[in-house]
This record gives structure tokens, sequence and C-alpha cells, in this order.
């Protein structure tokens, strides 16, 4: 959880905050007249502090209206701020073309608060190629689809290359299930020196999202949909298993470490300290740890999730204010097929990133099927400045493992699953049928309101 995993995942805050409103936001232009100039308000230009990313957005522009002298873009910072949101939207400034996490579009299309998009598809030729299941996301219960995914992850197990070859492991055989990753960790905690086999979270809604990636490896669900409600689902064998699993590492092997009630970047740290063997991560972790905690990508692996029966999975895109016109979203769909969703630009984009240092090779983001995945794949193998072998085992191993998003109301449910995530972590002696059963009690609570 970075920029696009952690920060990103906060804004599903707003499956609640939007309920404070079902007043669809209004654009601040009107529709233009029929033939003239199209102007269109879009959000995430990168912010100055952000200047590579920022000078290639503008540029991007500058070459989209060029080729595009009908559109004009009024590009605005930010992406999605759960803080703001909602008052934009019911204030009627809410751009007319937004960034959205992918947990966020089913309230919104069911809230009708944003525009179908259907019959402009056309303005996007690659959107056949997407990923089925990305577009599903975008997709309303009338089959009809309202936006576009443009990025998206899955978790993973990352790992020290150093420390596994260390503790005697093949780095290139990554534990294939949770029983393998258990007796791994005994191993690499046995090396001494304040070295952890395994870490985890529990603490800033961290510990509940950990649950919930592990329950999902294991085949269950945190929550599930009975009828037009939703329930709780994780107090069960499965999510007894999980916890039982973390209880049992921490105390009965001692391979998880003394230090706990970790957040997020504690597990960064410690990893790119070499203090670490392996935690559940997306690829963009690789980044974070290199470029915040002056890691080096050839030290780390990534591989596919223990027991693979389902991965947690999230993502990006955008959609469009539902008081946009048919000629905005034409307007708006031209853009994001040149920025967003133009496998002909991959290579481009990589270029760009591999001129200024930006890693190319990780193994996400990938929405496209088809020939547009055999492109990013030919200009990563190109490109890449990264060693892309590292990521094999998760490239490879991650391919039939299941897609399954976060869970309703998300924030709200990992708050409450850090108590449990806690306890097992700092208690020897926790109650985990109890931390469950209570646990179900809150969750339910938060699901009424969805």
């Amino acid at each position: 959880m970075n920029r696009s995993t952690l920060s990103r995942a906060v804004g599903v805050l707003l499956a609640g905050v939007l309920g404070l409103s079902v007043v669809a936001g209004c654009s601040q232009d009107p529709e233009p007249a029929a033939g003239g100039p199209v102007t269109i308000t879009v959000n995430g230009l990168p912010p100055g502090t952000e200047a590579v990313d920022r000078k290639k957005f503008l540029d991007d522009k500058a070459e989209f209206e060029a080729a595009n002298p009908d559109i004009k873009i009024d590009a605005r910072e930010g992406y999605m701020d759960p803080k703001t949101f909602a008052t934009k939207l019911a204030g009627g400034q809410l751009e007319d073309l937004f960034y959205v996490y992918f947990t966020d579009p089913a309230n919104l299309i069911a809230r009708k608060q944003v525009a179908e998009i259907t019959p402009y598809l056309d303005q996007v030729p690659a959107a056949g190629q997407i990923r089925p299941e990305l577009m599903k996301v975008f997709t309303g219960q009338d089959g009809k689809v309202y936006g576009l995914p443009w990025r998206n992850y899955s978790m993973g197990l990352l790992y020290s290359k150093a420390l596994f070859t260390k503790a005697g492991l093949d780095p290139a055989n990554p534990p294939k299930t949770w029983a393998e990753l258990r007796t791994a960790a005994q191993k690499i905690a046995a090396l001494g020196e304040g070295t952890a086999g395994y870490g985890d979270y529990s603490k800033s809604n961290t510990g509940g999202w950990h649950f919930t990636a592990e329950l999902y490896s294991l085949g269950g669900d945190v929550a599930v949909k009975d009828g037009d409600t939703w329930k709780a689902a994780f107090n069960t064998d499965k999510g007894k298993q999980v916890l039982r699993q973390l209880h049992d590492m921490r105390w009965t092997d001692n391979s998880m470490g003394e230090r706990q009630q970790l957040e997020y970047a504690d597990l960064l740290q410690l990893m790119a300290a070499g203090k670490l063997g392996m935690y559940l991560a997306t690829g963009d972790n690789l980044k974070a740890i290199v470029n915040q905690y002056k890691g080096d990508y050839n030290d780390y692996n990534l591989g596919p999730m223990p027991d693979g029966r389902g991965t947690l999975a999230g993502g990006d895109g955008f959609m469009f204010n539902a008081k946009a016109g048919p000629e905005k979203i034409r307007a708006g769909l031209r853009w994001l097929a040149f920025k967003y969703n133009n496998p002909d630009r991959i290579e481009h984009d990589y270029q760009y990133d591999a001129a200024n240092k930006n890693p190319v090779g990780l193994p996400e983001p990938n929405i496209w099927t088809g020939e547009a995945a055999k492109k990013q794949q030919a200009a990563a193998t190109k490109l890449a400045n990264v060693p892309v072998a590292n990521y094999k085992p998760f490239a490879e191993g991650s391919a039939d493992i299941p897609l399954k998003l976060e869970p309703p109301s998300a924030q709200q449910i990992y708050a409450v699953l850090d108590t449990a995530m806690l306890k097992v972590l700092t208690e020897r002696d926790a109650n985990i049928d109890a931390l469950l059963a209570d646990a179900e009690k809150q969750v339910n609570s938060i699901l009424a309101a969805v």
C-alpha cells in the first residue's frame, strides 16, 4: 500500500461518505453547442512536487490538444480525496472526468452519480482488449458501462533474496502454501540478529487489510451479499485459521519478531534494512522500498499468494460526472484513449520512465489481454531497468489465482479487524473465537448501512 494502494484504499471511505448526498454533481461548464470546441475538466494532474510525472502529463496534454484542436483539457491536480469528494460532488464542483478507486464505482453507479458511456466506447479502440474482470468493476447491474480502468494491482509475497539464500531456501521457489511459509519463516528467524521470518500489520487499518488478503488466499470472504444486503463472512474456520497461524508463528515459532503493532511503512523499512524475510505486498512496494528507504531492486523477489485460492486485488480508473453530456463524454474518452487506455503508447511511456530513472518491468499493473498485452510485455522486456527474473514466480504463479476486490466499507471493516490482528500478535492467550465473534457483530453493523 503506497500511494497507489494505501492512500487509494483510504478512498473506500467514500462508500460511507457518499451516503451523505445522493445529489449528482454538476459539471462546471455547460455542454458546448453542436460543432463548437469542447472543454473538459479532468483530474489526475500530478502536483509540482512530482516534477517528472507532472511534466509528462503536461507534455501529453499538449500533444493531445495539438492532435485534437476541437478539445481542450482543463487539468486539475489530485486524484480522489475522501475529504473533499462528497462536497465537490454535491456542490457541482466535480470534474467532468474524474479518478476513482475500484471500490467506488458500484456505489456511484447505484446512486446514478456517474454517466453511462456504453454508446461512446467506439472512441476507445482498445476497450475490447481490457481484461473482462476489470471492465466488470465499471459495469452496472444493468450491463451498461460507466467507466474504464487504468491500473490494477494484486497481492503477492514479497521476500528477501539474500535472507532466503542465507537460510538455505531457494529464492526462485517461494512458499506455495501457508504451511511452507511457516517453515521458511522459522529458518529465516533462526539466522538471529533480530531477523524476523515473516511480518504482518495490526495498526491503522493495515491489519484488517492483511487479514482480508490472507483470508482470500484460503478461499474465504470478509463479506458476502445476501439478497440486497451484506453480512460478515469471516467468522469461519478459515478466518480462525488465519489468526491461529499468525498466533502460532508469533508465540510458538518466535518467527515474527517481538516488535508488533506495525503499520504500512514499518514492514517496508524492515525489508530495506535486511531484517525481514517475507511479507504480503503489491509490486509497487518495491519502488517505495528503493526510493524511500534506500533498498536495491536486486535484493527482493516477488511470489504469488500462498495457497492461491484468491488474491486481494484493486486498482483505479476514470468515470464521468452524471451531468456530462455526449460531447464531453466523447471528448473525455478520446483523452483516455490517448493517455491511459492506449497500447500503442506503452513503449513511449516506458521510454520516458527509463530515461527518468522510474522503474520499468515491475510485475504490475497490467490491464490488458490479447495483442495489447503482448505489446506491454514486449516493451517491458525491451526497456526493463529492474531485475524482471526476480518477479517471475509472481508473474507465473498469479496467472490462475482469482482476483477478489475489497469488501464494501473496507476501511471501516479493516479498523475493526485491526483489533483481532493486534491481539493475536501481542497476547499469548488471545481468544480467537471471541475476537472474531465480536468483530462480526461490529462489521454487521457497518454493513447494515451499505
